[in-house]
């Protein structure tokens, strides 16, 4: 089947930001929030997840699951976002700004891998 370049682009998106999680993992431990445990598991874990859904997204026998995942994965790194807000040091330095436009950026997301569901 041929799916659009969009949708491809947002494969390469999630496969990228995966990689990330490995070349770059202080940016992500910095992030999570204190009442979870294992960090540097969960890192890693939510950096093969995307690599996965974003890999899924690619081939017609897994893009749906792969959407279904993608949409269930921002659902729950909202929880980070909001965790972020909460304070200063949950900051990790960023501007409140940034980190308000980042929740509204995550329901373009959802709805992004949304739109390609049945395709």
């Amino acid at each position: 089947m041929d799916y659009p370049w969009h949708l491809y682009l947002l494969a390469s998106i999630y496969v990228l930001a995966g990689i990330l999680h490995f070349i770059v993992p202080k940016i992500y431990l910095r992030i999570m929030p204190r009442y979870l445990p294992n960090h540097k598991l969960l890192v890693s874990l939510s950096g093969v997840a995307e690599i996965i859904l974003g890999l899924g997204l690619c081939l017609p026998a897994t893009k749906n699951y792969s959407i279904i995942g993608i949409i269930l994965m921002l659902t729950v790194f909202l929880l980070v976002h909001f965790y972020m807000l909460s304070g200063e040091k949950e900051s990790a330095g960023i501007p409140k700004w940034i980190l308000i436009l980042r929740i509204p950026l995550q329901f373009v997301l959802i709805y992004w891998a949304y739109s390609y569901l049945g395709l």
